[in-house]
């Protein structure tokens, strides 16, 4: 009896401590919970070393408890709110002159500490590859721009490529506030750097860049959904790519064909790889470097082609880092320098800059090998690029006569196959991610560069582009603050013909957007390259854009900027065509296209009577205006000017050095 109630009261006692422990464990949860609720959270922008707009209400927001009270103690001001019943807050510090660094006290249930804080202007800087494109990838062309940037007070926010289809996002996933310091400024957006430097040495006051851009995509991709009012299939796309069960279809779609056995890659398939230096070559034929292969008897091959050859190197370039430069390749490509990997890009648009280890090469002959796939059009090396092995002061030409082989084809699959769903190309999908998250943060205003991706599509352009920005302008609610954005440069084959240009379109709808309230445009269509879609010279359109700011923005009224077409007269058997900031006068900059002891010229300016069949032109300065003719037009209708993928010879210019902008009379 005795065992048996010693054993009731041990069992008792085991369920008591069992349910003290469990309650304990259930109370310590419901602390912590409670603790993750009620700590305050700011979004990734407001952190250390932000720049806040100055001489403006400055939104601060974030989210904390239910009904939490919340301070912002900020340059000798305290601010209170409280949360709604979602947790979420947000106030207004008043608006405050440039300056810093101040300390930020955020308080709640927590406390939160920012450092560093600095005020100055705030430019929201969005785009495609153009506006992505950092400096290091330019570094060859501007060598000083690294080392020689001490800019602690300018600062950029780097926002990673995101999407979202089925509905804005309230914070991005990470983020941080970078100075333009040697050790930071690589990073930074070439164009949106050049334009934030000038600003700063002129004015003196912090810049902030907010960068939010994506390579390749259109304008569709960074309008929000009600941007879209009035645009009944991009709403329609909008409700399908909500969807999910929808775009999984999609991304199964492209998997068509399959059921096909794949294509192996010879190269890589026998005893020794093709890199190898073990590898004996067999049945290899000529090709040359640079150069397209389907222009040097492969017709339309897309695979994998190998190329190969024995370098020279001198032993003074031995024994010290080498650098190979190989220009572009279309697409991808891998490198290998006797046998060993040496570095591989997995798509067109860079240039290829490659480091070599010191013990790597030797004096005498070293294998050079590059495994290059091509996916779609021509592939291969592009022309005019510089393609060379340099160590020291010492160079070895890469260009001229290589050895090639096939080492894989890929056959063509029919129907939808192929590239896909892309997310980041559908309306909304980029707005949704990577602006949506910013549209609290105060800013100055707004720098533009894309439209490659809508080249051909100019007349929905026309329209997108001033929705874009009454759609940013309403997210913002800031008024009809500034919008800057660049003209397309010329890229593309010369075509010494007059000839149709989806790319002059572009820029034509690009420039009839300067229709929108406190717009802006900064032309760039002499700083195009005819090889490359993102062509070196950085710097002129950031200083082009500060110009532009500078005039609109700033109030500078002294400050000249491109020639822009106004309005045209026709006399006779000519047009007389005006312009806008003409500055100190036009001139006519390449001399070589004009007509002896004449200021007339050929080249650039085309006309057309009414059947639009346009011919070149002569062209004359006189005063502001040119007179454009051809003494074969009798009844001239139609003026263009600068009116192809890449002119030939835009060179009509104020004497203030600036372009000006292609466009077309009617």
């Amino acid at each position: 009896m005795m065992k048996t109630i010693c054993y009731k009261d041990t069992m008792a006692r085991r369920c008591t401590k069992f349910f003290l422990k469990v309650t304990l464990c259930l109370c310590v949860l419901m602390v912590l919970n409670n603790t993750s609720f009620s700590q305050i959270k700011l979004p990734q922008l407001v952190r250390d070393s932000m720049v806040l707009q100055r001489d403006a209400k400055i939104n601060i927001w974030g989210w904390a408890s239910k009904g939490e009270t919340v301070k912002v103690k900020f340059n000798n001001q305290t601010y209170k709110t409280k949360t709604g019943s979602d947790g979420k807050w947000k106030l207004q510090l008043s608006p405050m002159k440039a300056g810093g660094p101040y300390t930020m006290e955020i308080s709640g249930k927590n406390k939160i500490i920012l450092h560093d804080v600095l005020l100055g202007d705030v430019w929201f800087c969005s785009g495609q590859s153009n506006m992505v494109h950092q400096l290091r990838l330019h570094s060859v062309y501007y060598p000083d721009a690294i080392p020689d940037a001490h800019y602690p007070e300018i600062r950029q926010f780097w926002i990673p490529t995101l999407t979202a289809l089925q509905g804005p996002a309230d914070d991005l996933p990470s983020g941080y506030w970078k100075s333009a310091v040697p050790q930071d400024v690589g990073d930074f957006s070439a164009v949106a750097y050049f334009f934030a430097k000038d600003l700063y040495e002129k004015y003196h006051v912090p810049i902030g860049i907010i960068n939010a851009s994506v390579g390749g995509t259109p304008i569709e991709a960074w309008i929000s959904e009600s941007g879209f009012k009035g645009f009944a299939s991009e709403l329609k796309t909008i409700e399908k790519n909500k969807d999910t069960a929808y775009i999984n279809s999609l991304s199964r779609r492209k998997n068509t064909g399959m059921g096909m056995s794949k294509p192996i890659d010879k190269g890589l398939a026998g005893q020794a790889p093709w890199y190898s230096s073990d590898y004996i070559p067999n049945e290899w034929r000529q090709i040359g470097i640079p150069g397209y292969w389907e222009d040097q008897g492969l017709k339309n091959l897309d695979g994998v082609v190998w190329y190969r050859k024995e370098i020279n190197v001198p032993a003074a370039m031995t024994g010290k880092p080498a650098k190979v430069f190989l220009g572009r390749i279309v697409d991808a490509d891998e490198l290998y320098i006797n046998g060993k990997k040496i570095g591989n890009t997995t798509y067109e648009y860079p240039q290829r800059r490659y480091d070599v280890p010191a013990d790597l090469l030797k004096p005498g002959n070293n294998l050079f090998v590059i495994r290059v796939t091509n996916n779609f059009g021509k592939g291969g090396f592009v022309p005019d690029k510089p393609y060379c092995l340099f160590a020291g002061k010492d160079t070895v030409d890469l260009k001229g006569y290589w050895q090639y082989k096939v080492g894989e084809v890929f056959v063509p699959h029919h129907g939808f196959g192929g590239f896909g769903f892309s997310a980041q190309n559908a309306p909304t999908a980029l707005y949704n991610a990577m602006v949506a998250p910013e549209i609290n943060y105060t800013i100055k205003g707004f720098v533009w560069y894309q439209g490659e991706s809508n080249a051909g599509r100019a007349a929905e352009y026309a329209k997108l582009q001033p929705a874009l920005v009454a759609d940013w302008r309403n997210k913002w609610n800031e008024g009809d603050i500034p919008f800057l954005y660049v003209q397309l440069p010329g890229y593309g084959d010369y075509n010494y013909l007059p000839e149709e240009s989806g790319w002059a379109e572009l820029r034509e709808a690009q420039l009839q957007s300067l229709s929108v309230p406190n717009s802006a445009m900064a032309v760039a269509i002499d700083l195009g390259e005819w090889n490359d879609i993102h062509p070196d010279r950085k710097k002129p359109v950031g200083d082009r854009l500060a110009l532009a700011a500078e005039k609109m923005v700033y109030g500078e009224k002294n400050i000249v900027t491109s020639p822009l077409y106004q309005s045209s007269t026709t006399e006779g058997n000519k047009i007389i065509v005006s312009f806008t900031n003409v500055g100190s006068g036009l001139i006519f900059k390449d001399s070589s296209y004009t007509s002896p002891n004449t200021d007339e010229v050929n080249g650039a300016f085309e006309i057309a009577g009414a059947d639009k069949k346009f011919v070149w032109a002569n062209a004359k300065i006189e005063g502001d205006k040119v007179v454009v003719w051809n003494d074969e037009i009798q009844a001239p209708k139609y003026v263009r000017y600068a009116w192809a993928d890449n002119p030939v010879n835009p060179d009509l210019y104020n004497k203030e050095g600036l372009p000006a902008s292609p466009f077309e009379t009617e």
